[in-house]
């Protein structure tokens, strides 16, 4: 696959996250480590504390579990060392580090050094941008593709890689939390021996409106 295509294909949502054994025993083993001592090990240190914080602005904790408390940003860092394609994870240390070059024009200072309110604001610019932000955002990214081809020196666009990079992590993420045990089994619909198919039913009687977490 070319860089073009790959590119094209950047997301990481839930359709191309590998479930398996893996992944799952990733999820499990992420859920009682207490996150604030958390070092990444495929991510830099800086990077690991911007995936920290991104991640508590897109599911920060409510009256359900956020992310921090199931530790996401570990789980997503480990999912791309042990499971993630090489060229997977080429493309997530590439738009990982184009956000951080966002966040230092955006705030003049290091995305190691920011405050909650920093990416609050960031993760809102890019996941809240409207259709023709979007487009420029893509055009951008299409448009740095052949430079890139010819020289690998030559930097992605920082708001086109920054722009991806979030809704990769925001996919990643909320897969990640919706395949999480304490969210499957506590917060979804939990029916590990579901009985006959009904096809249209009360939702007072079918989950009370939740959604199946199997």
């Amino acid at each position: 696959m070319n860089r073009r295509q790959a590119l094209r294909n950047i997301g990481l949502g839930t359709g191309a996250l590998v479930v398996g054994p893996t992944t799952l025993g990733l999820l499990q083993s992420c859920k009682n480590e207490p996150s604030y001592n958390w070092q990444p090990t495929f991510l830099s240190a800086a990077n690991g504390f911007a995936l920290q914080q991104i991640l508590e602005v897109i599911i920060p904790k409510t009256d359900t579990p956020g992310a921090k408390d199931l530790n996401l940003a570990k789980f997503i860092d480990s999912y791309m060392d042990k499971v993630a394609s090489k060229e997977k994870q080429n493309e997530f240390l590439e738009t990982a580090d184009a956000f951080s070059r966002a966040f230092q024009e955006e705030f003049d200072k290091e995305a190691g050094e920011g405050t909650a309110e920093n990416y609050e604001q960031i993760v809102r610019k890019y996941l809240k941008a409207n259709d023709k932000e979007i487009e420029v955002y893509k055009k951008r990214l299409t448009e740095t593709q052949d430079p890139q081809d010819r020289d690998p020196k030559v930097l992605m666009d920082a708001d086109a890689g920054a722009f991806s990079y979030l809704e990769n992590v925001r996919g990643m993420g909320i897969w990640g939390w919706k395949t999480s045990e304490q969210i499957g089994e506590n917060v979804l619909w939990y029916d590990p021996v579901p009985g006959e198919y009904i096809p249209c039913g009360p939702t007072s009687e079918l989950g009370n409106g939740k959604t199946m977490s199997l």
